[in-house]
């Protein structure tokens, strides 16, 4: 397990683990967003959406080093909760099996606080916390965490509220959140690289397709990680799994037409 004792146990150890955080959050939006950036550029077919690309960068990138260093709050504050021993229960000793095991435990968690707390900021009282993000109806990479203090609180507060709550390892944590980084800027890149048969029925898998319908439809596609939920709620967008399909094509076949995507 990671061991965390050489963080002062006051103030100045939350603070370093939260620049450290803080740091490597940065370190992939830049690095991974200027990668998808620049092959995005060499692969136009792959594009999923007609519309006029989104002019916002700036003003995306700008809110999103705002909104990361408040979910660096949360993830920091997470991982110095463990380790100050503020939690219900200490972390146990972590194996192979129990790593993979809490870690499979965290994404199907994680998918659900996602869901219905961005299900929740999509609802009439509270989707002005949320209309900041959604104004790039064709998302960039850079719009992934382009979103209001209150928005990115509802839907990254898991990383503060769950540890708190659970043993779960800090490297689970941390992985995870990584994990969400990338998959999160993948899924806002507007191109989709991954469409496979695991990433539609009767597997419960992502791709891009996914999260791109969610901001070009508004009232549909709400998961994270699965589409268990909107499956199961009935808010899956009825052209996903066929538009998924068809894209796994390119390069064998001509790309989906407009009318296909529902652009």
């Amino acid at each position: 397990m990671i061991d965390f004792a050489f963080l002062p146990d006051d103030w100045r150890g939350f603070a370093l683990l939260w620049a450290g955080t803080y740091a490597v959050l940065m370190a992939i939006y830049f690095g991974l967003g200027s990668v998808l950036v620049i092959l995005n550029r060499r692969h136009p077919e792959r594009r999923i959406q007609e519309r006029t690309r989104s002019t916002r960068d700036r003003k995306d990138i700008r809110q999103s080093v705002i909104a990361l260093a408040l979910i660096s709050v949360y993830v920091a504050g997470g991982l110095f909760a463990q380790a100050a021993g503020w939690t219900l229960f200490a972390v146990g000793e972590t194996t192979v099996w129990s790593f993979v095991g809490w870690l499979v435990v965290s994404f199907v968690l994680y998918d659900a606080w996602f869901y219905w707390g961005h299900r929740a900021m999509h609802t009439k009282f509270l989707y002005r916390f949320h209309e900041l993000h959604h104004r790039s109806i064709t998302p960039t990479t850079w719009s992934n965490n382009s979103d209001s203090l209150v928005g990115a609180s509802v839907e990254q507060g898991y990383f503060l509220v769950v540890p708190l709550l659970l043993p779960i390892p800090p490297e689970v944590l941390i992985l995870h959140k990584l994990y969400d980084q990338v998959t999160g800027m993948i899924s806002h890149c507007g191109y989709e690289y991954f469409a496979g048969p695991g990433a539609r029925t009767p597997w419960p898998g992502l791709c891009t397709i996914f999260h791109d319908q969610h901001h070009s439809n508004f009232r549909c596609n709400y998961g994270n990680t699965f589409s268990f939920w909107d499956r199961w709620m009935g808010t899956l967008h009825p052209r996903y799994d066929g538009l998924v399909q068809r894209f796994e094509t390119i390069g064998k076949d001509k790309a989906p037409t407009s009318s296909e995507t529902g652009r």
